[in-house]
């Protein structure tokens, strides 16, 4: 909330300075005085005061016939107004968590699985425990049979054993599943987890139910994930889930075998332009190889295989999400 308002304090600020210097330099020119610079002018509406220097232009008729200035500053009017939908969403909607429901239809889910319900929280990361409880209470409400995670999961100081804690509160039928991430100490987070009844996977699987078989892998970057291992108990008849924190692992190892995976790790993307650009994934390889392949949500594998990448349930202490909702994932099973 603070952040918000010194953001609409710093924009009424920079808008009434652009209508007054606008004024100004009106006045000015009537009695042949000094004025103030053109490029003073249009710098101001750059850096936040456009709005009101084109109230200004139009109330003291400065300007107006200056093509420069016919131009420029309603596009400054344009970005700033794309610049403050993105701050006014990063403050409000994008630190609220998105519980979205998805469905999953496939004719290889069995008929016993029809209607199957997966919880899925991945990428907790800065997430306070207070709020992981909320989570915690919020998934109970959706009775779930089964909750993966996702990996990068709190992992400073005692926060395993504070997380793995209070995500063991969640209430399901078929118990708790998880893999590490790059950001844990997979060792430590292993421990815990068994201390509170998860099931860590690292390149192992378990049938969950009859036809129904989970397998998770290491992380890439600190480990050595392995798809083939992990779904080798698997049956031709089987329904095969994968949990991968790292969606990449995907293209580059054979997923013919397997039927969903469900990942994280990409944030969905963010810091995002109306959360369809992501600069971060499209122009660098430090998240991923594949620029925004997994940016969020539906994706193919490499051996088209459907993959679902989740934005994350926590975030960086470092910076805002911006139209890239923390999010816990639903997913139905549907027999089709």
């Amino acid at each position: 909330m603070n952040l918000l308002l010194f953001s609409l304090a710093y924009i009424m600020t920079l808008n009434l300075t652009g209508f007054l210097i606008c004024g100004i330099d009106k006045s000015r020119a009537k009695k042949g005085r000094w004025r103030i610079s053109e490029g003073a002018l249009l710098l101001v509406g750059l850096c936040g005061g456009c709005f009101g220097l084109l109230l200004g232009m139009s109330v003291f008729r400065h300007k107006t016939k200056h093509l420069k200035f016919k131009i420029l500053a309603p596009l400054e009017c344009v970005l700033w107004a794309v610049i403050a939908i993105h701050i006014v969403s990063a403050l409000t909607l994008d630190r609220q968590i998105q519980y979205l429901e998805v469905s999953y239809p496939s004719s290889r889910v069995s008929e016993a699985l029809d209607g199957y319900t997966i919880a899925f929280v991945t990428d907790t990361h800065a997430l306070p425990a207070e709020e992981l409880r909320e989570v915690t209470d919020r998934i109970n409400e959706y009775e779930p049979d089964i909750l993966h995670l996702g990996g990068d999961l709190p992992s400073l100081g005692d926060a395993p054993v504070r997380s793995m804690e209070i995500l063991s509160r969640v209430q399901t039928s078929d118990g708790i599943y998880g893999v590490e991430g790059n950001h844990d100490n997979w060792g430590e987070l292993f421990a815990v987890m068994e201390k509170y009844g998860i099931i860590p996977l690292s390149n192992n699987g378990v049938f969950v139910r009859e036809q129904f078989y989970l397998a998770g892998v290491e992380d890439m970057w600190n480990r050595s994930p392995d798809i083939a291992k992990a779904t080798q108990n698997a049956g031709d008849d089987d329904f095969v889930l994968l949990l991968s924190h790292n969606p990449d692992v995907t293209m580059k190892q054979n997923t013919t075998n397997v039927d969903l995976v469900l990942s994280g790790h990409t944030h969905g993307g963010y810091v995002t332009l109306f959360g369809f650009f992501a600069p971060a994934l499209a122009w660098s390889k430090d998240i991923t190889e594949y620029g925004q392949h997994f940016m969020s949500g539906w994706a193919k594998s490499r051996d088209a295989a459907d993959v679902f990448v989740g934005n994350g349930t926590g975030y960086l202490t470092v910076m805002p999400r911006v139209f890239a909702r923390p999010q816990v994932i639903l997913i139905t099973l549907e027999h089709v």
